[in-house]
């Protein structure tokens, strides 16, 4: 249990994640609301609009991608976080307001989603890759997998309370909770301790220093790899809102109550991935190959599903795999990014995964509108197992992947993929070329893990 926790050692970590715990909850309160009014008070039951209003909170991932790093990267990221944690308070404040006061109307919802995703933009890179200063790079893959404890442990807390919430006090007061909780982080950075912080060392400015980051991935085939399996999960798998809310309404037909819960059902699963993520000290990418397998299989039983109480049961599972696969995808690109490249390598990370949102949301409300939610999970299901089958492909052309019968028995084997520390850097060819990363990298393991831990 030490081992899992260990990051809680360190004082600053331990302020950081109070705050963080507030503030997370209010954050998915908050999603709560917005789709629920987008999806039954200001449409009928429209998933289209609630994939509009996803495409515009996560677009910005994108649109501002060649600064969204490069502030990480030459910030003073505890300072820079300040700023954007603020401005989220504030067009949540906005929102509540419009809200309470029964002026709210759906391109408010839209113009809010837009404004909190530019700032989020912003604040996603920097507060990703501050965690590194609270903690030091021994600790970082458990500091990363606590983060996502602590979110979906809010996750668990946020929607059920927010669907109470909504009931018996309406939509707004809970934008305004939300507001109040982003004080929580404000407070938790001013009592941090600058002295115990473990700076990264800044960037020096310079031409074409905005394109390095997509040139390092480029060069690096396993990120290329991890980043494309993101990519495709994150598109048109990681659209939640849509799937539960439109199960939720249309298919069991439940009150605000029930769908807030289905969404602090599949958190159970996914506080559960995180803590199995907790215990390893490096992430490998056979477990990314296991979660996104599990999570194709998963978003297909959960299609089928014939009761509410059975989708919610099905959603841990797939709660669980989610988490496997981002958190590991979020260590592993982290752990093996030097560290002057990391915050616009992590840009890149969130922007596949986020902002491939504006492409993947309305395409995945759309078949839930035409054709029905059920088809709309299934598009998940084929997210998942297609970005299992580029994993494979990575496993096969640089790592040899090989599949057997030994005495009767399905074996599969991979040669080490190789990584170079700064101080084994060699000469290669260009279409082997790793870019020098750091020794923290955990090498694939010889035979891919039979379970679906994170």
């Amino acid at each position: 249990m030490a081992r899992t926790f260990r990051s809680l050692a360190v004082r600053n970590y331990r302020i950081w994640a109070l705050g963080a715990i507030v503030s997370n909850t209010g954050t998915w309160m908050q999603r709560t609301a917005q789709d629920w009014i987008v999806l039954t008070q200001l449409t009928t039951h429209n998933a289209t609009a609630v994939g509009i209003v996803m495409s515009l909170q996560f677009g910005p991932q994108i649109l501002l991608l060649p600064v969204t790093g490069f502030a990480a990267d030459h910030f003073n990221r505890r300072k820079f976080l300040y700023c954007t944690q603020a401005a989220m308070g504030v067009f949540a404040l906005g929102l509540g307001l419009l809200t309470i006061t029964g002026r709210v109307a759906l391109w408010h919802v839209y113009l809010f989603a837009f404004l909190l995703g530019c700032a989020s933009a912003f604040d996603a890179p920097t507060r990703q890759t501050f965690v590194a200063e609270l903690v030091g790079e021994a600790d970082l893959s458990n500091a990363v997998a606590l983060n996502s404890t602590s979110f979906n442990a809010a996750r668990m807390i946020g929607p059920a309370v927010a669907g109470v919430l909504i009931g018996m006090v309406g939509s707004g007061w809970v934008f305004l909770i939300n507001a109040a909780s982003f004080v929580a982080v404000l407070c938790s950075l001013a009592l941090l301790r600058v002295g115990e912080l473990y700076p990264s060392k800044r960037v020096p400015r310079g031409k074409g220093s905005l394109i390095e980051g997509f040139r390092y991935v480029w060069q690096r085939p396993d990120l290329k790899a991890v980043l494309f399996m993101l990519f495709l999960i994150g598109t048109f798998g990681l659209n939640f809102p849509i799937f539960i809310s439109t199960m939720a309404v249309s298919v069991f037909h439940t009150g605000a109550g029930k769908f807030g819960l289905l969404t602090s059902t599949m958190a159970i699963g996914s506080v559960g991935g995180a803590l199995m993520s907790a215990r390893r000290a490096k992430p490998r990418i056979g477990h990314l190959l296991a979660g996104a397998t599990v999570f194709g299989i998963g978003c297909g039983v959960a299609a089928v599903m014939p009761t509410y109480h059975l989708f919610g049961l099905v959603l841990m599972f797939v709660g669980f795999s989610a988490q496997t696969f981002t958190t590991s995808t979020n260590s592993l690109v982290q752990l093996s990014t030097e560290p002057a490249m990391r915050g616009r390598v992590v840009a890149i990370l969130l922007a596949l995964a986020l902002g491939g949102t504006p492409l993947g949301a309305p395409i995945v409300g759309f078949v839930a509108d035409v054709f029905g939610p059920r088809w709309a999970l299934a598009v998940g299901a084929a997210s998942g197992i297609l970005a299992a089958l580029v994993g494979i492909q990575f496993l096969r052309r640089y790592c040899h992947l090989r599949i057997g019968l030994e005495s009767g028995r399905l074996n599969i084997h991979v040669d080490r993929w190789s990584f170079y520390s700064e101080s084994e850097v060699r000469t290669v060819t260009p279409s082997e070329r790793p870019l020098p990363v750091t020794a923290a990298l955990a090498e694939l393991p010889e035979s891919l893990p039979s379970d679906r831990a994170d």
